[in-house]
This record gives C-alpha cells, sequence and structure tokens, in this order.
C-alpha cells in the first residue's frame, strides 16, 4: 500500500520489456492465433481507408521530427519529442527484423492465420504501423498522463489502427496486438533515458532546439 505524500515504485525497464516480449510470444503462437485470429468484412472506405491511415502514421512521424528539432531537448516537451523518435526508430528495427523472422503469411495473402515462416514478402507478423504510432505516443502518455488525463486520449489513434489494419486485410488481429505490445515496451525504455540516444549523438544545436536560435 502506498502512503499518501510517497511515490509509487519505479517498475523496473526490463520487467516492462520482458513482459511486453511475453505478450510477443503468446501472440506469435499458433494456438493463440487461432483462438483471436480471423477474417473481418473488408472495408476500405470511410475512417478505415488506406489513405487515412498513410495520412496519420506520415503526420506523426513528420510531427515527432518537426517538434523534437524545433523544441530541442532542453525542456521537458522537447525531450518527450527525442524520447518518442527514439523509440520509434528502436521499434521500427525490431519489427521489421521479427517480420522477416517470421515470415507470417497476411489475411490478403492466406485465409489461414496460422501460415508462419514463408518464402519472403509474407510480413504480417508484428503490424509495423501499430508499432509506429504505439511508440511514438507512449512517451507523451508516460510523461503527462498522471498530471493530464486528457493525454491518455493519445491512445485511441493505436486503437484506430490496430482496427483499421485487421479492416483491410493487412494483418491479423495478434500481429495488431504485438504491434502495441512493442511499440508500449519501446517507448517504456526510451522515456526511461535522462539522455535521448539519438539527441546525444547530434550537433549541440539540436538540444537547445531551433527557436532558441531565433
Amino acid at each position: 500500500m502506498v502512503r499518501a505524500g510517497s511515490h509509487p515504485p519505479e517498475i523496473p525497464p526490463g520487467l516492462v520489456l520482458a513482459v511486453c516480449l511475453l505478450c510477443l510470444v503468446l501472440c506469435a503462437g499458433p494456438s493463440s492465433a487461432g483462438g483471436i485470429d480471423h477474417l473481418v468484412s473488408y472495408d476500405n472506405s470511410g475512417i478505415w481507408k488506406r489513405s487515412n491511415q498513410q495520412a496519420l502514421i506520415y503526420t506523426m512521424i513528420g510531427g515527432e521530427v518537426v517538434g523534437a528539432i524545433w523544441l530541442g531537448g532542453e525542456d521537458r516537451l522537447g525531450k518527450t519529442f527525442w524520447q518518442a523518435i527514439d523509440s520509434s526508430a528502436l521499434g521500427a528495427v525490431t519489427s521489421e527484423a521479427m517480420k522477416h523472422v517470421f515470415r507470417r503469411s497476411r489475411p490478403d495473402q492466406s485465409p489461414d492465420p496460422n501460415l508462419w515462416f514463408q518464402s519472403g514478402g509474407h510480413y504480417s507478423f508484428p503490424s509495423g504501423e501499430v508499432t509506429a504510432v504505439t511508440a511514438i505516443v507512449t512517451p507523451f502518455v508516460l510523461e503527462y498522463g498522471r498530471d493530464h488525463p486528457a493525454v491518455y486520449a493519445l491512445e485511441l489513434l493505436p486503437a484506430y489502427d490496430m482496427i483499421a489494419r485487421v479492416k483491410i486485410h493487412a494483418h491479423w488481429q495478434t500481429d495488431v496486438l504485438a504491434g502495441f505490445a512493442l511499440g508500449t515496451g519501446t517507448g517504456y525504455l526510451a522515456h526511461t533515458r535522462d539522455s535521448p540516444v539519438i539527441l546525444g549523438v547530434l550537433p549541440h544545436g539540436f538540444t537547445v532546439g531551433i527557436h532558441t536560435q531565433f
């Protein structure tokens, strides 16, 4: 029990990573896929349209880069932007590696969710886009959610992308769940670092931000 005025115990980053990896393993299990994965009615219209999904991911990637460069890493918000860049970069590398390891068929390639370790071109697991969206929003949720609960609404973005990717038959349900778990894990790891990795290898101008140079 946490006493009034005290802070809850810190959760070790390694524990969070272990939990996320466990979620990924469970999502990758054929028995799990057999109970969760199924084809839904194809829908590439309205808010689920592919162009809207692309607009979301490009806007978020562009937004994190612009925000990080403009604000720098010396204030709270700017640092969080740089943590989001770290998180999304790690998520992109990890998800791409996993796609080539598991080589799972997408729903638009086969109606069978249990086709793993196929030939090249079968890269359904995990969802790279869901990983990216989740990886970007997670540092902001962790940094500002307790002070401003409305920030938790950012989680609606990966939720939307998860549904949209399944609706257009780009991924199975466990693909997007794994992407969410992976993005959450990389976001947490990036948020625990006092100094963002990518910012640390860039010139000092990126640390102070463009807005301070005018």
